[in-house]
């Protein structure tokens, strides 16, 4: 049975597929992937499709009251062991005392799921939490930091026989982004791409199938900074200056703050002539992840990160118009690059 208090995305499917299910599942966040796949995989798999007419209900928040889904919860499935109640925007239901009275004593034979999407329950009604741990489950769907997103691409794909070098993973991140629904849709399409008998994805796969040039993206921007290739990043940025699509300031001051953070945190590590100790230090998946570190230490001085940093943030607050009357994002890039590789 699954732990409520700290209830994972893996710990809830784990046990779903067992057969192991709770009376109540409360899915808040603002990640709505990983709500919608615990809520689908519950509606499509907890009962047969001929149980369904009869114990199954979708309902939605802003149309029913708390005690209309409490009175529908209390029901006796019909000719069947479950009856299954998905709420969906369940953050429109306005009083939730008839709920929570339900939840805290809650039927055995009806499995109730309340998708809470964009944001999380009111902090305020602890005794409505109290009962949906003691009772159920509580999942807290988070957004993936960007740094993740590489690891999540990998996992994905490794879960559907598909590999995936570090460059493509980066690549594809970069491109698409943290909305996990549009970024799965687009893993999807390169997976179906793929040919049967080489089950790779590559820079060149990505760059034909979602549109990312393998030469000029934000990956190969932050290689040619690290390494102090100033021709190479110089013609990346005009490229992005002149295919707005590609990359834009939006997207690249994100990943080189990020980046020049952590390059300011691997100044502290304790063995900073270490791989290992740096990727421990850094939380890095692996050592290999660590060799960007090792290059940026030996190319930048701890003062000149900490002034990098700094042009950093007034690049883009620059960019959002901050005491900024008429310089556009293309030419504080281009300062910006310059400020870092001189």
């Amino acid at each position: 049975m699954a732990d409520t208090k700290t209830a994972t995305f893996e710990s809830i499917m784990h046990d779903l597929k067992a057969r192991r299910f709770m009376p109540v599942y409360y899915l808040m966040g603002d990640e709505s992937y990983y709500i919608d796949k615990i809520s689908d995989y519950i509606a499509d798999n907890v009962l047969p499709p001929e149980e369904r007419d009869f114990n199954q209900t979708v309902m939605f928040g802003s149309d029913v009251t708390a005690a209309q889904i409490a009175d529908a919860a209390k029901r006796y499935p019909m000719m069947s062991e479950y009856q299954v109640l998905i709420v969906k925007e369940a953050q429109n239901i306005k009083n939730t005392d008839a709920l929570e009275f339900y939840i805290k004593s809650p039927l055995g034979s009806t499995i109730l799921v309340l998708c809470h999407k964009n944001g999380f329950i009111d902090k305020r009604k602890k005794s409505l939490v109290a009962a949906i741990e003691k009772n159920g489950v509580l999942f807290e769907s988070k957004k993936l930091r960007e740094r993740d997103l590489p690891v999540f691409i990998e996992k994905y794909l490794l879960a559907r026989s598909v590999g995936i070098d570090p460059k493509s993973q980066q690549m594809i991140a970069d491109s698409v982004g943290a909305d996990l629904s549009r970024l799965t849709g687009e893993l999807d399409k390169l997976v179906l791409a793929l040919p049967e008998n080489d089950r790779r994805v590559t820079p060149q796969v990505v760059e034909e199938q979602v549109g990312v040039s393998k030469d000029f993206n934000a990956f190969e921007l932050r290689d040619a900074i690290v390494n102090r290739n100033v021709l190479k990043a110089n013609a990346i940025v005009k490229y992005f200056n002149e295919n707005p699509k590609a990359g834009s300031i939006y997207a690249l001051l994100p990943m080189l703050f990020s980046y020049f953070q952590n390059l300011m945190m691997a100044y502290y590590c304790p063995q900073r002539d270490s791989q290992d100790a740096v990727a421990k230090w850094l939380d890095l998946r692996s050592p290999w992840a660590a060799k960007d570190y090792m290059i940026g230490m030996r190319n930048f001085s701890g003062v000149k990160v900490l002034q990098i940093i700094s042009q950093i943030r007034i690049a883009d607050a620059k960019s959002k118009g901050l005491d900024n009357p008429n310089t556009p994002p293309g030419e504080l890039m281009k300062e910006l690059l310059f400020f870092i590789l001189h």
